[in-house]
């Protein structure tokens, strides 16, 4: 990549390698200049960890909730809200909607003990939430979770 400055005397170009950390001085005014970054878009289409040659995709959402009593928030990406519908039903409300409702999701939780906790959506999956409810595997009945865990995907 190269950085292009362009300033009162007109174009300067830095390029790859060229310049390194210690060179830029913590008081770099660039206030009345226009910076541009040229990229490589066969670069940009894959993420920094990526490895291998098939595409990488990161998640388009994620949310880590306390779903007993008052749903809390402990930790999220692009989620607005939760919604608690009742026991163990929630809805993940999304910030941005997805594109559509094509997306996958993948959702965890437990008690913060060895329970196991199985899940099924409980309406269509529409592009601005995703409603899901929590069972414990030994009963058909729907259990409020404490760790709660979901991921999507598109």
């Amino acid at each position: 990549m190269a950085v292009i400055i362009n300033g009162d005397t007109g174009i300067d170009k830095i390029t790859d390698g060229s310049v390194v950390a210690d060179d830029l001085s913590s008081t770099l005014d660039l206030s009345s200049k226009t910076i541009t970054l040229a990229t490589d878009a066969a670069v940009v289409s894959k993420l920094s960890t990526a490895s291998g040659s098939a595409p990488s995709y990161s998640a388009r959402a994620w949310v880590n909730f306390n779903g007993v009593g008052t749903v809390a928030i402990r930790g999220s990406g692009n989620v607005s809200s939760i919604t608690d519908n009742g026991v163990g039903d929630y809805t993940v409300n999304f910030t941005t909607a997805m594109p559509d409702a094509n997306y996958v999701y993948n959702i965890n939780g437990d008690r913060g003990s060895s329970v196991t906790v199985r899940y099924n959506t409980t309406s269509a999956v529409v592009s601005s939430s995703l409603r899901f409810q929590t069972r414990e595997n030994q009963t058909p009945a729907t259990d409020d979770e404490e760790f709660i865990r979901v991921a999507i995907f598109r």
